[in-house]
């Protein structure tokens, strides 16, 4: 029996771990499978070691990192001393996930990244960690295979996960009807994020955004995503007293029948450029945080429309270009600038065109089940 361990560190890995962890299940039903992980994870048949939800944080704090440390001491025994399996799945997460390979190093267990840190983007220097302590790298950028080639590193281009995993868009008649919105008007959605100190910090910016455009132009709606694993709580404290229409747990759905959108930078941004969505993306933290970041960042662009096409199809309001006039008035252009708008999405279609039609997980389980013959 084949026995494998996988480690994820947030909800969208979890996602993905539980694709390929159910397609490994499909292709070797006696497989073992255990690891750190979710629902997802979960329900694709492993068997959790612990939830990772107290893993995913925004900046850092002692409190944050004494429990990752104990954490990655305690799993890395575990692994090492009772499971012992034949192969170990890092999902995302790189910092912890590395950490984690480099006390697995030498000790006959082989270590697949999938996922792999965004070395490209900043801390390059984290490829030499990549090098000397995971055996393959399992990628979803295709620009990513050259680099890894050319530090000597075993690399396989997988395919983006969302490719297949993107839902078809919504009926938009029905999705309007169901939220009670009017098909009519058009439709501005606002994604601001999904860590409660992300909404601290682009909360009330956003919220006063869409206020002051609903101002000027009454016959914008909006709707504000919440995303499913942000309590009530944490979001009704920055967001849900606002008036404004909140929708939980259809994140692709509340993507595919917008007008326009506001996001907070992340995978959401791929997300909405598959659906060929026009948008703005805005982004602040703590002034200590971001200037550490320009310090080692490798590249200037931050949303992945983006990066990945090399253009500058997306207005980035990062950090002083945060504020409510630069929103309203980039949100303007995109639906009343028909021009811009029609030229937007046309752009936005050359994302899709970048990446492959590869089946990721496929890809990523295949390679497991080559090493583990």
């Amino acid at each position: 029996m084949k026995k494998v361990f996988i480690i994820t560190g947030e909800y969208s890995g979890d996602i993905h771990a539980g694709c390929v962890a159910e397609i490994l299940k499909n292709r070797l039903p006696d497989i073992e499978i255990e690891g750190i992980g979710g629902e997802n994870l979960q329900k694709a048949g492993a068997k959790l070691f612990c939830d990772h939800s107290k893993m995913s944080g925004f900046g850092f704090s002692l409190k944050m990192a004494v429990e990752h440390l104990a954490l990655e001491k305690k799993v890395s025994e575990y692994i090492l001393n009772s499971y012992k399996p034949d192969l170990v799945l890092l999902v995302d997460y790189g910092t912890f996930n590395l950490r984690v390979a480099k006390r697995l190093k030498g000790h006959g267990i082989k270590v697949f990244h999938y996922i792999p840190p965004q070395v490209w983007a900043s801390r390059k220097w984290r490829i030499k960690g990549i090098k000397k302590y995971v055996d393959e790298v399992l990628c979803i950028f295709p620009f990513e295979t050259e680099m890894y080639r050319e530090y000597g590193i075993n690399v396989h281009y997988c395919g983006h996960p969302l490719i297949k995993q993107l839902q078809e868009k919504a009926d938009k008649k029905d999705f309007f009807e169901r939220h009670g919105l009017d098909i009519k008007r058009p439709l501005v959605s606002i994604f601001p994020g999904s860590r409660p100190l992300e909404l601290q910090f682009f909360g009330k910016t956003f919220i006063n955004s869409a206020k002051k455009l609903q101002k000027l132009h009454p016959d914008i709606q909006f709707c504000i995503s919440q995303a499913p694993n942000l309590s009530n709580n944490v979001f009704d404290k920055y967001i849900r007293n606002s008036d404004f229409k909140v929708i939980k747990g259809e994140n692709q759905a509340l993507l595919s029948v917008s007008d326009s959108l506001i996001l907070a930078s992340g995978t959401v941004a791929l997300e909405a450029a598959l659906y060929q969505v026009p948008m703005i993306i805005g982004y602040k933290g703590p002034w200590v945080l971001y200037f550490a970041y320009l310090l080692l960042r490798c590249i200037k662009k931050v949303s992945l429309p983006n990066i990945i096409t090399g253009m500058d199809i997306v207005p980035e309001l990062i950090q002083a270009k945060f504020n409510v006039e630069n929103i309203c008035y980039e949100t303007e252009k995109l639906l009343y600038n028909k021009k811009y708008r029609e030229e937007t999405i046309e752009k936005l279609g050359k994302v899709r065109e970048k990446l492959s039609d590869k089946f990721s997980a496929e890809e990523a389980a295949g390679e497991i089940i080559k090493a583990l013959n």
